[in-house]
């Protein structure tokens, strides 16, 4: 699924943050007309700005257009975009997603061998949070859940605050679930500040890959990471957040996942949910594969081990970006469909199953390195 588009921008000096609409009978200076096809007419000079798939459309009053658009099929009315003063047209919301989330910078502390976005070292919070100001109040308030990613989020220092007091504001009934390594945590003031939001909403997405520091550190590729997440951990408990432990499944946590597990279950029993999570092939992980590369079917012994026990314990486990082929039956009840809806695929041979409305497929990614393993049910499978 798409996100961007670009064309040729003229007279705009700025990005421009808006809902789109192709109703061009009802101009409305807080939105964007899109122009599909055809020339228009005088009506769109009543809109903030016009997107067109046409090469010569022309607006009178050096309005701001952007024509020569490459493709606008992707966008539905009330989807909300940024468009930058060269052309380039980002999707920020879509309404018809459950899978909404704010990029709010691509730094980050760690460096994670499996990282599906690598961090790059750019001044981009300043922008981003600009964008982002513009966007919360434009998102209907019936939103029901909102992302927050990196990158690391809290490499936003006080605008990582003044964000979620503006999501507070704006969307106060709308879940919020922030990506975050966990180690800014660490500084018991840090998280008081947080504490003090009262954001009941609120859940941290915190990743753990080992029980022992040498393993977490090397992974994420930082030195005493493990013993800041641990400290994070902790100190976010004893103020009341909600925290979700991550762990994506790979060569190197899977030799010590059931030690994991029940490292956790003894140390942070206290989080909301624990989620295993495949492999995606995307950013780092491609150069990394060697090291990571290990078949679903291969791990599934200790997946289902570890699985299991933290469910005896009564702890709300999931299993993320996985195929139920893969998988031994007992585990399909914890298996989700969490891959995001823009980057979801099912293979060829996917399309064969009886399953198919269960799974939860594969990243588009997974073209290039998957199990060799899937196959088809050619039988109802329970629910």
């Amino acid at each position: 699924m798409e996100l961007k588009t670009r064309g040729k921008a003229q007279h705009i000096d700025q990005s421009i943050v808006a809902a789109v609409t192709r109703n061009m009978y009802s101009p409305d200076r807080n939105k964007i007309l899109l122009i599909d096809s055809g020339e228009g007419n005088q009506a769109m000079i009543g809109f903030s700005c016009v997107l067109a798939c046409s090469k010569t459309l022309v607006l009178p009053q050096d309005l701001p257009l952007v024509n020569s658009v490459a493709y606008l099929h992707h966008l539905k009315e009330g989807d909300i975009v940024v468009i930058n003063s060269d052309g380039v047209i980002n999707t920020l919301y879509r309404v018809d997603s459950f899978q909404n989330a704010l990029l709010v910078t691509e730094r980050c502390n760690s460096n994670c061998l499996m990282c599906s976005q690598p961090p790059k070292d750019r001044e981009d919070i300043p922008y981003l949070h600009s964008i982002h100001r513009q966007l919360l109040p434009l998102i209907p308030k019936d939103c029901q859940e909102l992302g927050i990613t990196g990158g690391e989020p809290t490499l936003m220092g006080y605008l990582f605050f003044e964000l979620l007091k503006l999501i507070q504001k704006e969307l106060p009934g709308t879940d919020v679930h922030c990506l975050t390594n966990g180690r800014s945590f660490a500084s018991r003031n840090l998280t008081k500040t947080l504490s003090g939001l009262s954001m009941d909403r609120l859940m941290l997405g915190i990743p753990l890959y080992g029980d022992h520091a040498r393993m977490h550190d090397y992974i994420v590729q930082a030195s005493g990471a493990f013993d800041q997440t641990m400290l994070g951990f902790y100190n976010l408990a004893d103020s009341g957040i909600r925290i979700e432990l991550r762990i994506v499944l790979h060569s190197l946590t899977i030799p010590r996942l059931g030690k994991l597990a029940r490292y956790i279950y003894k140390n942070l029993p206290f989080v909301e949910h624990v989620a295993f999570m495949g492999l995606e092939h995307q950013g780092y992980t491609p150069y990394n594969i060697d090291k990571l590369w290990i078949d679903p079917v291969d791990y599934a012994p200790a997946l289902e081990d570890a699985v299991n026990f933290l469910a005896s314990k009564r702890m709300n486990v999931s299993i993320y970006n996985s195929q139920l082929c893969l998988m031994p039956e007992n585990l399909w009840k914890f298996t989700r469909k969490s891959i995001s809806d823009w980057k979801n695929i099912y293979l060829e041979e996917c399309n064969k199953c009886q399953a198919l409305e269960r799974c939860g497929g594969l990243f588009s990614s997974a073209s290039k390195k998957h199990s060799e393993h899937i196959h088809a049910f050619n039988w109802d499978i329970p629910e």
